[in-house]
């Protein structure tokens, strides 16, 4: 439910930011909510790490305790907040463009009052769910809050067939994430101990590295993230300068 919470949350959000924003210039109207961005930026950030990071804190916390590493009640220990935290950023760093793009120009093209709407109404819903412990995904609400903005300025065009693929992409996730997690358990509980854990994390990390490497055929980085939507994630390739 979350994304199409975000959805309306995101549309009023719009529609009543451009209402009452409706006489000031373009330039201005754009000048002061780019400087608003800023501060909606942050949220969702804050929003992030306090949502996604802790989920991946609380598995790992909870596999300790049932291991018996931990007292039962214990705090999540450091190094398990450490690990998470850099994983979490190297993660969004390392793919965080292709995300970006899909979000930013795949969705809608958003104008900056819709992008602090959306950002408002992302962090604002994440931040409450956490008050209540309701784990949510950030890209899910992102997503419904982008959606949102299309729906909340008139004349927007929203791509739902990008919407589409995304969706289909969440359901699939779901089995596949359980197949991958089965398959590692067996594989570390095969061999057991520390050598299937070794096993284990170098399988992962290759194929990680495959999948990385598969994905800077078509980069996407700071250069080429606003480039035109042309129906994928990928930019197309400039075309060569004709010959004099």
């Amino acid at each position: 439910m979350s994304p199409i919470i975000a959805a309306l949350v995101a549309a009023v959000g719009t529609w009543s930011l451009y209402r009452i924003s409706r006489g000031l210039t373009q330039g201005a109207r754009r000048h002061g909510f780019r400087t608003g961005q800023v501060g909606s930026a942050c949220m969702v950030s804050l929003a992030h790490g306090t949502n996604d990071a802790q989920k991946t804190m609380g598995v790992i916390t909870l596999a300790l305790i049932a291991n018996g590493t931990l007292a039962p009640g214990s705090n999540a220990p450091f190094w398990v907040i450490l690990s998470c935290a850099l994983a979490i950023s190297i993660g969004t760093y390392l793919g965080g463009w292709r995300v970006i793009r899909t979000l930013g120009k795949g969705l809608v093209e958003i104008e900056s009052p819709q992008g602090m709407a959306a950002e408002s109404s992302s962090a604002a819903i994440i931040l409450l769910s956490a008050s209540f412990g309701y784990s949510l995904s950030t890209t899910h609400v992102a997503t419904g809050s982008i959606i949102g903005t299309g729906l909340g300025k008139r004349g927007a065009d929203v791509r739902w067939n990008v919407a589409g693929r995304m969706a289909a992409a969440w359901v699939f996730t779901l089995p596949a994430a359980a197949v991958v997690g089965a398959l590692a358990y067996w594989l570390a509980h095969s061999i057991k101990g520390s050598p299937g854990v070794i096993l284990l994390l170098i399988v992962l990390v290759a194929f990680a590295g495959v999948i990385y490497w598969r994905s800077r055929a078509a980069k996407v980085d700071h250069n080429n993230v606003n480039d035109e939507w042309t129906g994928g994630v990928a930019p197309s390739e400039p075309e060569p300068a004709s010959a004099a």
